[in-house]
């Protein structure tokens, strides 16, 4: 799976329509942690409830813009959450469904750096 098949995707759960997939949380993995390219895997997903564009790169708290253009990104992206692939149950041809139950987490990045638990 090529993961720009998932951007944009309409995400289930339970039947219901939670969102679309708007990004993905990438975690180095395998022994070439500290290499230059180390391989990356899926941590989790960005959905959002009312847009399927992306953040406009201001998914960091550290990041400044303008502030018109970060109140816009706010508004479009208000309600967003980060979901774990662990909770993901399937995906089909353009639709992702969530395992019920999921925990939903801030989807800001600090540092870089998601803020959720470790998972294998």
């Amino acid at each position: 799976m090529i993961l720009s098949d998932l951007i944009g995707s309409v995400v289930r759960c339970e039947g219901q329509q939670v969102g679309h997939v708007i990004d993905a949380r990438l975690t180095p993995s395998g022994p070439e942690y500290d290499q230059p390219m180390p391989r990356l895997k899926i941590h989790g997903l960005l959905i959002s409830p009312h847009t399927n564009s992306a953040t406009l790169g201001y998914a960091r708290k550290n990041v400044r813009s303008p502030w018109p253009i970060a109140a816009f990104d706010r508004w479009r992206h208000r309600d967003s959450f980060l979901v774990l692939w662990n909770d993901v149950e399937r995906i089909d041809d353009g639709t992702v469904t969530l395992r019920p139950g999921h925990p939903r987490y801030s989807p800001m990045l600090v540092n870089s750096a998601v803020v959720v638990p470790e998972f294998e």
